[in-house]
């Protein structure tokens, strides 16, 4: 493992209420690609090796806290509670003795760092490299709105303007600032005190920090990268940008180590799943929380993983799958629900318009079609007719089903669990099965068919003497006309 820079602390602001994105969960924990948006920013912070990260909570903070807590992150967070929500610049006063005497600052808004871990690094390099005061992330978008615009002279940085308080002209620009910098501490602990809060939002920003550290004289360096539009979250507009930014990111990544994507546009995938190389992940897919996806498969279209595990050269179409996992070479779909419990072995199939609920299928099973099957055990190659249902639940409790080895279910069979089917037994259609079946026996349970001729006959008569509707002509229905 690197070691850490004992000079560097990191400060995350993530205090911010978040009032435009009318939501009651705090903005730093609004999920982007699977992950809290503070998340993403801690995994930044965590790539420049601090000695010490400071995170900057408001007076409703304890979720926050709590999640932070949750990730395991080193070193171990200290949290410091701005009370009054006074602006970016006061957040880090707060922060200053929590800091202690680290000789750099790495100061990072905790809504969503569009940058990654490499940007960091970058970050730091420049400031180190150029001996700078204070060094500056920027970026350039098409609609700046209300963020922080640079002004410049060629490539002398010389303030940055809050969007609210920017003249028309200065609105035009398009360069922004990220809230993303690097300090000397000695100096921007110098220089916050002298900052005003002479704006629309009366607060105390840290940008202002610059213009001063420029007027005494010290260098102050900006680096501009490609964010790919995203930007910090004010909005639920900027919440979707920071989402699509982060996704075409994580397909990029995909793509690079020989996935097929075949539109990424149209593909979903969270940050923590784990793709072979030749697997081919098809249009409006959605893979999800802590997915792995072995290599050689097959995922979508339309499908949806989340927390599962598909082994290598498995196929998955049209349906959704939660917390299984999905055998070498097993099939499932189109229009199946795995739901959570549910182990594949290998070549096992779950087709059409099939439900199938912590239950386990062994090797080179089938369960083609319109079937559920719940609590069960289906032994290796055991095939399920259309219209299989293991009864699993008396209205009290849930019960189990086995099937066994090479057992054959006939269709619309009915298994009412506890109930055991043995190995290479055979069940007829129609039967509603409440008693265990020996292995190699045959269980058939359904009354006689009888016939009744001239039953329709009858029946139309009847309804003739009646006034109703009366039968014309042969079968279904007479002279072209379909049944009722």
């Amino acid at each position: 493992m690197p070691q850490e820079t004992s000079s560097l602390a990191a400060v995350v602001l993530a205090a911010g209420k978040g009032k435009r994105l009318k939501s009651a969960s705090q903005k730093v924990l609004h999920p982007i690609c699977g992950r809290p948006a503070l998340w993403h920013v801690m995994r930044n912070v965590a790539a420049a090796r601090p000695s010490r990260i400071v995170v900057v909570v408001g007076r409703e903070g304890d979720a926050v806290r709590e999640a932070v807590r949750s990730w395991g992150i080193r070193p171990e967070p200290v949290f410091v509670e701005q009370a009054e929500q006074l602006g970016t610049g006061h957040a880090v006063l707060v922060a200053e003795k929590a800091i202690g005497r680290a000789r750099e600052v790495l100061v990072v808004g905790g809504d969503f760092d569009p940058a990654t871990p490499d940007h960091v690094r970058r970050l730091l390099r420049v400031h180190r490299r150029t001996g700078s005061a204070a060094t500056i992330l920027t970026t350039e978008v098409e609609e700046p709105g209300g963020y922080a615009r640079i002004v410049r002279d060629g490539n002398r940085l010389l303030r940055i303007v809050e969007g609210t308080d920017a003249p028309p002209a200065m609105r035009r620009i398009k360069e922004i600032s990220l809230l993303l910098f690097a300090f000397r501490r000695e100096d921007l602990f110098r220089a916050l005190p002298l900052v005003g809060r002479e704006n629309r939002q009366r607060e105390y920003y840290l940008n202002e920090v610059l213009p001063i550290l420029i007027e005494k004289g010290e260098r102050v360096s900006a680096l501009k990268v490609d964010t790919r539009g995203a930007m910090g979250i004010n909005s639920r507009g900027d919440l979707a940008r920071a989402i699509r930014a982060m996704r075409e990111r994580i397909n990029a990544g995909h793509l690079a180590r020989g996935v097929t994507i075949v539109d990424p546009e149209t593909t979903y995938i969270d940050v923590d799943v784990r793709i072979g190389p030749d697997t081919v992940v098809h249009p409006m897919t959605f893979l999800e929380g802590s997915t792995r996806v072995g290599a050689g498969c097959e995922i979508g279209p339309s499908t949806r993983i989340v927390d599962s595990r598909v082994e290598d050269g498995a196929v998955v179409q049209f349906s959704v799958v939660r917390e299984a996992r999905i055998g070498r070479r097993a099939t499932v779909g189109p229009f199946a629900h795995v739901r959570p419990g549910t182990v594949l072995a290998e070549g096992a199939k779950v087709g059409s318009f099939v439900e199938i609920k912590a239950s386990t299928v062994g090797e080179g099973a089938k369960v083609p079609h319109l079937s559920y099957v719940g609590d069960a055990e289906v032994g290796a190659r055991a095939n399920l007719g259309a219209g299989t249902v293991t009864a699993n639940y008396d209205g009290y409790r849930k019960h189990r089903t086995k099937i066994g080895r090479d057992a054959r279910i006939g269709s619309d069979t009915m298994l009412v669990a506890p109930v055991r089917v043995g190995e290479g037994a055979v069940t007829g259609a129609g039967s509603v099965i409440t008693k265990d079946v020996p292995a190699g026996a045959l269980a058939v349970e359904r009354t006689e068919q009888k016939i009744v001729k001239g039953y329709r006959e009858r029946k139309d008569a009847e309804a003739g003497r009646a006034g109703g509707p009366r039968r014309k002509g042969k079968g279904t229905g007479g002279k072209g006309k379909g049944a009722h």
